[in-house]
């Protein structure tokens, strides 16, 4: 066959030929996970897997359950979860004197381009030290949001800063640096401990909205500025502060682009800007309160501000604002309204997203306000992980409920209730500070094939449970995360199985780092290893030899690369003579795979379950079972291509039935089934007539039949009770002559005697019972005395009756004559009191009206 048609036998021929081509036949039917893996990289990347690298491996699967014991241990490749600590400094417990003026990092710190480089910090500090050389763009990625790009820019300067740290380095993290190799879907409890240092530095930027509505907040913070100060110093003695301004893009619509107005946009308002970096983090507080007092305020048009844009450049210009690499960094964003986020610079003609890179000229301004967008709050927060920040959000009421939702999509923020005058700015944020400091959240840059789940009991001492937040610590405290780590699945670019992965908690410049491997391949698939071999004899020299298996080349498969593709027509006649006929496309019944023109059939997990056959149509595990027992069991029958051998003595389609009818016989003798049923199977199936239903295992018993029960009632009445239609005695002793009831108490059955009861009812309701056996004779036993239901006296119950309605009804009057009585007795009184409250007079008649009618002058007073 000439090359051009690879592809098309590839499709026919290799689909069906996945196992071969390394020795292992992934059967469709294979029930445990490892059996169906046919190379050793795709068997360890299974849970609990192992490879067996033997060459001359008999066994079904070189892929096995590592608890079989199928392969001998020096052949077996079943590596194993491991961890190693590699730096483990104690917890910093007590106060660190030093701070900013400290002797801080020396050859791991930051450099010019992103990442840790030579030029670190030196032994200066403070508010401009920081760093020797570097731009002013954002220097440090420390919790990089990329795993493994740190394996480069990261590792070995991270060791480097370690081990030239002085001895009066803060460590609140516990260990610092851990290698890990995991296996794919292993779960690894690695412990992390954490503690609050005493005296740990703090640096605290104050970014202000200076718009005109902000005057009044503005001249109270001045004023406020000693007191912030020595607020924070009876937390920390190591404290340093810092002032910024903001107001928004200086372009239509943010602000009025009129040339008069560009001056100033309102009474006594300085023009305006972007962002202004006033006073980089120091110790002055003198200067802090003079620059909050000296700067100006200024005024825009929209009610959004361009904070976003300050929050991005107060974070990303490390080296003006002076950010120490080691204290716990706030950012106090105060404002009295809502923000411009990406997307809108589009309103003013600004297209080009922001970068996150620091852009402030030599007097602390912005310069890119109006070449670039605002920054997303997806930028903000990356931003902000990755610098370690914790933000403040100090806004007035009528903003809370914003900023509220806000601080859930950014890391470590918070927000709190700003007064109208910012007079409560001390208050708040000591308690913002305080609650930052006594909570500890974990977090991680874990890439999506590791998960990381964190457990804690915090500080109750009890069991662990799911969380990754612990609250209420205080100085000096230690609190235990236990990070459950697992490797999901192992990435399609090999470079990746190797990452680097910190856990840090989240606003401390600190952080555990895991060099993780990926526990993905197989040293034995790499040349060089032993028993790797090219062009193997093992493989007719058509593929290389490797873990034990063949892999061969493009133009030959099999166990040993025996097939060729080469010849087109013998590979289609080979295919045809794998199927059992013409109707059918399925190689080998869909249960083996056609190797060079023959069935090669699947093997089971189970050794004694074998698929066999031509065509693998055949196999000794799918027959009719009986009981959960294949063929009833190896005593009654064995499995043969699906149908079930019987063997003597018993037939069926599961063999579970016996040849001969005897267990079918009553012992007795007589008919098979007593008559009344047909046997199947060595087991009675009884019959159902029109007197009623058989059972018993013999078919013997009828309960629902009548028998001779009815032909026996005469007689047994008119001899034991002397009633029924034969009380006559000359009709009872001409008819009854074949047997004499005997009387007993109570009549109660033997089925052992096979006796059958008869219950009836008499003319005078009457209930008596007897029972009757023919073994041999007929015998009867009946009840010695009936069961009649008690007298009823009729004309009593009439009588009481009638005496009860009368009773009633006299009743009902006598209540009625009561009810009457006192009503008119009512109504009487009623009566004779109004005739007493009457005011005419009784001698006159109130209807009549005299002819005569008197008038007197008023004026005339009798004289």
């Amino acid at each position: 066959m000439i090359l051009g048609s690879r592809a098309i036998l590839l499709a026919i021929v290799l689909a069906a030929v996945v196992g071969p081509m390394n020795g292992q036949k992934a059967g469709k039917l294979t029930q445990n996970p490892c059996g169906a893996k046919d190379k050793c990289h795709t068997c360890i990347q299974t849970e609990s897997c192992a490879w067996c690298m033997q060459p001359d491996f008999k066994g079904q699967s070189r892929c096995f359950q590592h608890t079989s014991k199928v392969c001998p241990e020096e052949f077996v490749w079943n590596p194993d979860t491991s961890e190693q600590i590699l730096l483990n400094k104690n917890l910093t417990l007590a106060s660190v004197a030093g701070g900013s003026s400290a002797a801080g990092y020396g050859a791991a710190g930051y450099g010019a381009g992103g990442g840790y480089g030579a030029a670190g910090y030196g032994a200066g500090g403070g508010a401009s030290g920081g760093y020797l050389s570097g731009s002013s763009s954002s220097s440090s990625h420390y919790h990089s949001s990329s795993s493994s790009s740190m394996s480069g820019s990261y590792g070995s300067e991270y060791s480097a800063g370690w081990s030239a740290s002085s001895s009066s380095e803060i460590v609140q993290i516990k260990p610092q640096s851990v290698k890990l190799k995991l296996r794919i879907n292993q779960k690894h409890d690695l412990k992390v401990s954490y503690t609050q240092a005493e005296g740990y530095p703090v640096d605290l930027y104050y970014l202000m909205d200076l718009s005109k509505s902000m005057e009044d907040d503005k001249e109270k913070l001045s004023a406020l500025g000693d007191k912030l100060s020595e607020t924070m110093k009876s937390i920390t003695s190591n404290f340093r502060l810092g002032f910024g301004s903001f107001v928004d893009k200086v372009l239509m619509p943010y602000v009025s682009t009129i040339p008069k107005n560009l001056q100033e946009p309102c009474p006594k308002c300085d023009a305006p800007y972007g962002y202004r970096n006033i006073m980089g983090l120091s110790t002055d507080t003198y200067r802090f309160s003079n620059e909050v007092k000296d700067a100006a305020v200024s005024g825009n048009l929209d009610a959004p501000e361009g904070g976003f844009d300050a929050i991005m450049q107060a974070i990303a210009c490390r080296q003006q604002v002076g950010w120490r690499e080691q204290a716990r960094r706030l950012l106090v964003f105060s404002t009295d309204a809502g923000f411009h986020y990406a997307g809108d610079g589009k309103l003013g003609g600004v297209i080009a997203p922001n970068d996150g890179e620091c852009h402030l000229n030599a007097q602390g301004m912005y310069t890119h306000s109006v070449l670039q967008d605002y920054p997303s709050i997806s930028q903000i927060n990356q931003k902000v992980k990755e610098n370690a920040i914790n933000i403040i959000f100090a806004v007035t009421s009528n903003q809370f409920s914003v900023y509220e939702k806000l601080k859930g999509h950014i890391q470590g923020s918070s927000a709190a209730v700003l007064s109208n005058d910012s007079s409560n700015v001390v208050d708040l944020v000591k308690e913002e500070y305080a609650k930052i400091s006594s909570s500890v959240e974990m977090k991680d840059n874990a890439t999506g094939d590791v998960k990381i789940t964190y457990f804690s009991s915090c500080l109750t001492g009890g069991p662990e449970i799911q969380t990754s937040k612990c609250d209420n610590l205080t100085v000096g405290q230690q609190v235990s995360f236990t990070a459950q780590i697992q490797v999901l699945k192992c990435p399609e670019d090999p470079r990746d199985w190797t990452q680097h992965i910190q856990i840090y908690p989240v606003g401390i410049n600190e952080s555990m780092l895991i060099q993780l491997e990926m526990l993905c391949a197989c040293p034995c698939e790499q040349p060089g290893s032993t028993g790797y071999e090219v062009h193997s004899r093992h493989c007719n020299n058509f593929g290389t030899f490797m873990c034990g298996i063949c892999d061969c080349d493009e133009h030959h498969f099999g166990n040993s690369c025996e097939c060729s593709v080469s010849d087109m027509n013998s590979t289609i006649n080979n295919d045809a003579s794998c199927r059992a006929d013409n109707t059918t496309t399925t190689d080998c019944s869909g249960r083996g795979n056609c190797v060079c023109g023959a069935c090669e059939c699947f093997k089971r997990s189970n050794p004694e379950e074998v698929v066999s056959g031509p065509f693998c149509e055949c196999d000794n595990f799918s027959c009719e079972r009986n009981k959960n027992q294949l063929c009833s069991g190896p005593d009654h029958g064995t499995c043969d291509c699906g149908r079930c051998i019987c063997k003597p003595g018993w037939t069926g389609t599961s063999c579970a039935c016996q040849a001969s009818n005897d267990t079918c016989m009553p012992p007795g003798g007589g008919e098979i089934c007593s008559g009344h049923g047909v046997c199947e199977c060595g087991v009675c199936k009884c019959a159902v007539n029109e007197q009623g239903r058989y059972s018993g295992r013999h078919c013997e018993k009828c309960p629902t039949c009548s028998g001779r029960c009815q032909e026996l009632k005469d007689c047994v009445q008119c001899q034991m009770y002397h009633t029924g239609v034969l009380k006559d005695v000359n009709d009872c002793a001409r008819n009854c002559t074949t047997f004499t009831p005997i009387g007993v108490e109570k009549v109660e059955i033997d089925e052992r005697k096979d006796e059958q009861m008869c219950t009836f009812f008499d003319e005078d309701d009457c209930r008596f019972e007897f029972k009757y056996s023919e073994q041999g004779e007929l015998i009867v036993h009946a009840q010695e005395e009936k069961e009649c239901p008690p007298k009823v006296f009729m004309l009593g119950i009439v009588l009481g009756v009638i005496a009860a309605i009368v009773l009633v009804g006299l009743a009902i009057l006598l209540l009625w004559k009561l009810l009457t009585t006192i009503h008119d007795r009512r109504e009487f009184a009623r009566f004779e009191k109004e005739r007493m409250n009457a005011k005419w007079d009784t001698g006159e008649n109130p209807i009549y009206k005299q002819a005569t009618s008197t008038f007197k002058n008023p004026m005339y007073a009798g004289k």
